[in-house]
């Protein structure tokens, strides 16, 4: 099962496609810190990630973002960016999670509090 699995689902890790095409023409470049790695072939005009887990495009850190689209030539395990104190670390996008963002008032929001300015409508 986990044969077909993999021959014809690309949202559980790779396929075989992609493992053939790595193991004849990919260079691993380097891995970050959720596991995911990164591969150019020989030439380097050509850059993709294997995720670890599922496929999601925001689990790229924005450092190797920019290198897979070409912004920067060197990797950041070569080159590492300097980061400002004030940046935050690098969070996938939480949408439709319990982690999800709630704005005060939300009915999600597990505090009553912040719904008190609600009255319901009463007619006369």
């Amino acid at each position: 099962m986990d044969f077909l699995k993999r021959l014809v689902t690309w949202w559980n890790g790779q396929t075989l496609g992609t493992q053939l095409y790595t193991s004849r023409k990919g260079v691993k470049v380097g891995e970050d810190d959720q596991g995911n790695v990164y591969y150019e072939t020989r030439d380097g005009k050509r850059r993709w990630v294997i995720f670890k887990g599922e496929a999601e495009a925001s689990r790229v850190a924005p450092d190797w973002h920019g290198w897979l689209h070409h912004t920067w030539d060197q990797p950041p395990t070569k080159a590492p960016l300097k980061h400002k104190p004030w940046e935050k670390p690098h969070q996938e996008n939480l949408t439709g999670t319990e982690a999800a963002y709630a704005p005060p008032g939300s009915i999600r929001r597990p505090d009553p509090v912040a719904r008190r300015d609600y009255e319901a409508w009463q007619p006369e």
